[in-house]
């Protein structure tokens, strides 16, 4: 009789972002002398976007925070202005997804507030914001910006309400929300939205995972696992996966894959260590990595996500002796693609009063641009006005490329057509002979002149046109007589 032997080979599997390394900036590129708060809060307790970073400081009577240009690294100066109109501490801050310049902050003051940065930066303390939202009867511990409609803000509190909120209103002081959801018998401990922001997930210091409609606040299904408590919960992009970092029931620190559509069991629980720090996880849609980090730790592991079986591959983690107290994540379209860049990590590091930037990279010779690793990438335009999301609407992230010079090939574009709107809508009116419009059809001869020399793609300009009269402004490149 013969037996048939079975040979066993190891099941290797291909990916671009096995090698991805953790690179830490320089000493002179990073933030030192920040004095970071105190606050026990598992939160980031800063924000970043391409323009400026923001963190919660510690201050004595009431709260601040305080923003930075993210290029002018190095030494913080000890009186650098902040901004302080809250009366308690400030516990949450969040940019704008569609507006660098637009941040709101959460406060033990039971408070939302909204505030309006300059373009230059603060150069004295703001004390007055742009909107306040007074709802909440206790205070308010997180907020989430709506990922495709503008000025939609989520805010829950310790009075265990997630309110949704209108900017888009005259008054400046907002006392009722659009919508109360009142479905947790405790404090809210995280939301994420999915792509499109038509579903919400929550996690409830009943260590409960809930998942909703984020626009009606219908609960939708809510998890009852006993051998997962899930402290902060991420919907992963489109893969219709929820994963939750948390503990087992023997206390060591445990993430879950669940199924979106069932609720009753998790997929997958893996145990990571003893420790006891929160787990911070953070999502990349883009390249479908996910990477943990510990509150207290210095390491962060990441792995790649996939749809099918076993879901959860490990590639490696990188380690530091800089324990993290938060970490505020950059936006897409603020990586250095030139580097192959594909996240980077704001780290808080309080022993040390400095802020570290982490950049996570993928080995590449080529010094051109990758079209693999940076597929089109939600942008910084929302899909839907407020009033069309209240209304009903759901719609997907409006995608930008982050190839070199696509942003500013588009933007000119959209200046062009709204140059070309312009001018028709002055061609009724060249039949009344104003002089005026002899001066713009002249501006306009001399703008087409100077586009056959030089590469439009580089040209910007605005056209602003009172009923009045005219008024040109060309920028940058137009020469003073043309304007004069």
């Amino acid at each position: 009789m013969t037996v048939s032997k079975m040979t066993w080979r190891p099941q290797y599997r291909s990916s671009k972002f096995r090698h991805v390394f953790g690179k830490a900036a320089t000493k002179e590129n990073c933030f030192d002398g920040v004095p970071i708060t105190r606050s026990v809060q598992d939160n980031s307790f800063c924000a970043i976007n391409p323009r400026f970073l923001a963190v919660i400081t510690e201050c004595a009577g009431g709260g601040a925070f305080l923003v930075l240009s993210v290029h002018h690294t190095g030494k913080v100066d000890p009186q650098q202005p902040r901004v302080s109109g809250h009366r308690g501490n400030v516990l949450d801050i969040k940019w704008n997804p569609f507006n660098d310049c637009c941040i709101a902050s959460c406060s033990e003051d039971a408070t939302v507030k909204v505030w309006e940065i300059p373009p230059h930066g603060v150069y004295k303390n703001i004390t007055v914001p742009w909107k306040e939202l007074q709802g909440h009867s206790r205070r308010v511990g997180l907020i989430e910006w709506h990922p495709t409609a503008n000025n939609i803000l989520f805010s829950t509190a310790y009075d265990y309400q997630i309110m949704i909120w209108n900017l888009d209103c005259p008054e400046p002081v907002i006392k009722n929300p659009v919508r109360t959801i009142s479905h947790h018998p405790d404090v809210v401990l995280s939301m994420s939205f999915n792509t499109d922001g038509s579903l919400l997930a929550t996690t409830c210091k009943d260590r409960k995972v809930r998942l909703m409609e984020s626009r009606s606040g219908t609960l939708l299904r809510e998890s009852n696992c006993k051998t997962h408590r899930a402290n902060k919960v991420l919907i992963l992009g489109n893969t219709k996966m929820l994963l939750t970092s948390g503990t087992s029931r023997y206390n060591d620190r445990q993430i879950a894959l669940w199924d979106q559509d069932d609720l009753s069991a998790p997929l997958l629980e893996d145990n990571l260590d003893g420790s006891s720090g929160v787990i911070f996880p953070f999502y990349d849609p883009d390249t479908h990595m996910l990477y943990l980090a510990g509150k207290g730790d210095g390491n962060i592991r990441y792995y790649e996500i996939s749809t099918e079986k076993p879901y959860l591959h490990f590639l490696t983690e990188y380690r530091s002796q800089l324990p993290q107290k938060g970490l505020g994540v950059m936006p897409k379209r603020g990586l250095d693609v030139s580097s192959c860049e594909i996240f980077r990590f704001y780290k808080l590091v309080t022993i040390k009063s400095l802020i570290e930037p982490l950049s996570m990279i993928v080995p590449r010779r080529s010094e051109s641009y990758q079209e693999d690793l940076y597929p089109m990438t939600a942008g910084n335009r929302p899909a839907l006005t407020a009033e069309e999301w209240l209304g009903g609407m759901d719609k997907g992230p409006l995608l930008m490329s982050l190839k070199p010079g696509s942003q500013i090939a588009e933007s000119f574009s959209d200046m062009k057509a709204v140059g070309n709107s312009l001018e028709n809508s002055l061609d009724t009116r060249r039949s009344q002979g104003r002089p005026c419009m002899l001066q713009l059809a002249y501006i306009q001869d001399q703008l087409e002149a100077k586009e056959s020399k030089e590469d439009s793609t580089y040209r910007q300009y605005v056209l602003l046109v009172v009923c009045s009269g005219v008024r040109d402004i060309f920028l940058p490149n137009l020469a003073p007589s043309c304007a004069n």
